[in-house]
């Protein structure tokens, strides 16, 4: 197991390398992450429809493979704070910047190749009252280093 301890992360938090892509392996990337994953469950109206559950990592986490970026669309709606990035071949996202974390990146569990995940925790973000919700939530902690 690779461990990192990196400022603001507990001693005790063990962050491994996940590797991941998305269906047609046009876009691969790694994340240092705990191997026990929280992964948000949001119920608003893209969450919903796309069933885009998530964990949330700072951006100097991820790490594309290189080319990748070649093959990235994104999408975004509303306020225009979320993008929605996806494969332009497979349309498979398997991360997104999200609202409530615009300085970290939401990676989708499903996307993980490697077997560095022994547990997912998941937590329920109410995206219908996002503005009640973001302000009793710890999510936005989620994307400090």
């Amino acid at each position: 197991m690779f461990i990192q301890l990196m400022a603001g992360v507990a001693a005790s938090e063990d962050l491994v390398t996940h590797s991941g892509s998305c269906h047609c392996g046009n876009v691969k990337f790694t994340v240092l992450a705990p191997s026990t994953l929280d992964v948000w469950k949001c119920n608003c109206s893209i969450c919903t429809k796309k069933q885009n559950d998530h964990f949330i990592v700072p951006k100097s986490r991820l790490t594309l493979a290189p080319g990748s970026e070649n093959h990235l669309t994104t999408y975004s709606f509303n306020s225009g704070k979320a993008k929605h990035t996806f494969c332009k071949t497979c349309g498979v996202q398997s991360f997104y910047t999200p609202r409530s974390n615009p300085d970290g990146v939401g990676v989708m569990p499903h996307c993980i190749d490697s077997k560095t995940v022994t547990e997912i925790v998941c937590k329920e973000f109410d995206g219908q009252n996002w503005e009640q919700f973001i302000e009793t939530s710890d999510i936005r902690s989620k994307s400090k280093e």
